[in-house]
């Protein structure tokens, strides 16, 4: 796999973790853990998306 391709899946997948926080926030379950962890694993696919970028 090229680097590009590689931070093109990260960034798929940073949008797709956008939107899971986005539906978490407005469903009334979901826990402040819950939202909490997925903006976690968002922030660190943009770090490393971010470190591949200036790579």
């Amino acid at each position: 796999m090229s680097l590009s391709s590689h931070v093109e899946e990260l960034k798929k997948k940073h949008l797709s973790l956008s939107q899971r926080v986005e539906e978490a926030q407005r469903a009334p379950g979901s826990s402040d853990a819950e939202i909490a962890d997925l903006k976690k694993q968002k922030l660190r696919l943009k770090e490393e998306i971010s470190r591949l970028e200036m790579a």
